[in-house]
C-alpha cells in the first residue's frame, strides 16, 4: 500500500504567463508557494476476489473490469501511461476541489508518485511535474498553464520561470522571520463558489493574443514582488502589488471574476485589507488578502459569512507518507 501527500499551492503573481502559447514567445514567470493543506492518494493492488479489477473512490465510486471503462480521465490516462492494472485507489483532501488551489494538478502529481512507488520505482520531482503536465494538458487535453503541477511536485516558496526551452524553479530567499511575517499577514477565505478551472482557462487562452500588454505587465510584477520580499521594503507593498495584479487579471476575461466576488473584495478593502486576489483561474473558490495584524479582526468581521482558513507555508512538496511493498501477480 502507498499513501502520498501532496500540497496545494497559492499563486501570487504571474498567473497566465505560464501558458505555453504565451511564454514560448515572451517568456513567463510566476511567484507561488505551497502550504499545509494537502490531498492524499492511497493506492494498492486489488485482491483477486471480485468481479471487477479496479476500484476508485473520489467524489464518486467506480468499479470497472477494464481500464478503458474508467470515467475519470486523469486516472484512466495515468493508468494507461504507466501500465497500471488491478488497483484500488482512493482520494481525499483537506480543501475542496475546483477552488483555485491547483487541486486537480496536486491530485495528478500525487497519483503518479503513488503509481511509481507501487512499482518500487524512485522518481524525481521534475519528472513527476513533467509527467503531470503531459497527463493533464496532452492526454486529457485540458486547457491551462503549467505552474500548478510544478508547484505541487517541488513544494516551497518559489519563482518558476518559463521559456521556449522549459522551466527553472528557484527558491525565493527569505529569512525565516520575514517569511513568517508574510505568512501571518495573509488571510485566506473560501467564497463558497466553485467552478471548473478548465472552462475558464479555455476562455483565458482565447484572450492571450488580445491581452498581451496586460500579461507582460503582470510578468513585470513578478520582479517587483520578489524585490519587495527579498529587500528591506515594507511588506505592505506586497499587498498593494497583489491588488494591482488582481485588477489586471480580472480584465483579461469577464469569467475571471463575478459581481459577488467583486463585492466581497471591496468589502475586505474597506475593512482594512491592503490588497488581495482570487486564487486560481477565477470564477470562485478562495480569496487571499494581505492584511496587517491590527486590521485582521475587522476584516474577519466584515467577511463573517465566509469560511476563514488559517495556513502555514510548507517546503516539502509531494511525498510518500506510507510505503508497504506488496507482491503482485497479474490476473490471467
Amino acid at each position: 500500500m502507498i499513501i502520498t501527500q501532496t500540497p496545494f499551492r497559492m499563486s501570487f503573481f504571474g498567473g497566465g504567463t505560464d501558458f505555453p502559447e504565451f511564454y514560448k514567445q515572451y517568456g513567463g514567470s510566476v511567484l507561488s508557494a505551497t502550504f499545509d493543506k494537502y490531498c492524499y492518494v492511497t493506492v494498492r493492488h486489488l485482491p483477486p476476489f471480485f468481479d471487477y479489477c479496479t476500484e476508485l473512490s473520489y467524489a464518486k465510486t467506480e468499479r470497472v473490469s477494464d481500464v478503458g471503462q474508467i470515467q475519470h480521465p486523469a486516472i484512466r490516462e495515468a493508468m494507461n501511461m504507466l501500465d497500471m492494472h488491478d488497483l484500488r485507489l482512493s482520494y481525499e483532501a483537506d480543501l475542496p476541489a475546483r477552488s483555485g488551489l491547483g487541486t486537480s494538478s496536486s491530485f495528478a502529481v500525487g497519483m503518479l508518485l503513488a503509481f511509481h512507488s507501487l512499482k518500487g520505482k524512485y522518481v524525481d520531482k521534475r519528472t513527476l511535474a513533467d509527467q503531470a503536465v503531459y497527463l493533464e494538458r496532452v492526454l486529457c487535453a485540458e486547457s491551462g498553464g503549467v505552474q500548478d503541477q510544478i508547484a505541487a511536485s517541488f513544494g516551497g516558496f518559489n519563482r518558476i520561470c518559463f521559456d521556449a526551452d522549459g522551466y527553472t524553479v528557484s527558491p525565493v530567499i527569505l529569512s525565516p522571520q520575514r517569511k513568517e511575517e508574510l505568512n501571518e499577514n495573509l488571510m485566506l477565505f473560501f467564497t463558497g463558489f466553485s467552478r471548473f478551472s478548465a472552462d475558464i482557462q479555455t476562455e483565458t487562452k482565447k484572450c492571450l493574443k488580445n491581452r498581451k500588454d496586460q500579461l507582460l505587465e503582470m510578468l513585470c510584477l513578478v520582479d517587483d514582488a520578489e524585490k519587495v520580499l527579498t529587500s528591506k521594503a515594507d511588506l505592505e507593498q506586497f499587498g498593494k502589488l497583489l491588488d494591482y495584479t488582481w485588477r489586471l487579471k480580472r480584465g483579461i476575461t469577464s469569467q475571471i471574476s463575478t459581481d459577488s466576488i467583486d463585492l466581497i473584495y471591496e468589502k475586505a478593502l474597506r475593512a482594512g485589507a491592503t490588497g488581495g486576489k482570487l486564487l486560481g483561474a477565477g470564477g470562485g473558490g478562495f480569496l487571499l488578502f494581505y492584511v496587517e495584524k491590527d486590521r485582521q479582526k475587522k476584516v474577519r468581521e466584515a467577511l463573517e459569512d465566509l469560511l476563514y482558513v488559517p495556513f502555514v507555508f510548507e517546503n516539502a512538496g509531494t511525498k510518500v507518507v506510507h510505503y508497504t511493498p506488496e507482491s503482485y501477480t497479474p490476473r490471467l
